[in-house]
Formats: C-alpha cells, structure tokens, sequence
C-alpha cells in the first residue's frame, strides 16, 4: 500500500522528459531529441506519446509551457516551450533517489 502523499514511480517517458527539463526550458522537438540521443534510441516520443504526456505532467503540475526565449527563431511555426515547475523537480529527485537505490543493490551484488 503507498504512503499517503507519498508519489508513485514516474513512468519512463515522463522521467525522461523532466530529465531533459531539469536544467533548460525546451519546446516539444528539443525534447525529444534530447530524450532520444540519452537513451542511445532506445525511447523515441512520437509526438503524439510526447504532447499527451506533457498535459498529463501539466495537469499533475510538474511542467508548464512557457514563453520561448528571446533568441528562439520564428521558424515554421511558433513552439511550445516547457519548464519544470518546483513539483516537478522534487518528483525527479525522488525518482532518481528510487533508481539509486535500486543500481546499490545490484552494484553490492556485484552485478556488472
């Protein structure tokens, strides 16, 4: 039974994509990149998994879409920048505490 309070574990595309925030706003194509080129390919967001996840995390409160920076081009289009709220990032620090914890064990085991 979970603590009351207590934050399940974040799925993996939502680690990732507050990962890829955690130092940076980014737009949509940012984030997916950076997600894609951390994880050797291995998780790709289509656009699709990658919008609807970002609404999920907005309306859980840990990202929000914030005006681009002075120096983004104008390009095709107007993006859609992201930032991690302060929720967000004690969500990402307890999930990377969680991780930790799991690789300790296995590095105690000596499993490498």
């Amino acid at each position: 039974m979970r603590e009351r309070g207590r934050r399940r574990s974040l799925k993996a595309r939502y680690f990732h994509i507050l990962l890829s925030l955690a130092d940076e706003d980014l737009h949509g194509l940012q984030i997916m990149e950076d997600v894609s080129a951390r994880t050797q390919g291995d998780l790709h967001l289509w656009p699709g998994m990658l919008y609807g996840s970002l609404k999920q995390l907005a309306d859980e409160g840990l990202v929000e879409e914030t005006d681009p920076p002075d120096d983004a081009g104008a390009g095709g289009g107007r993006p859609r920048y992201y930032r991690i709220t302060e929720e967000g990032r004690r969500a990402l620090s307890a999930e990377v505490a969680r991780l930790s914890s799991y690789v300790a064990v296995a590095l105690a085991k000596n499993v490498t």
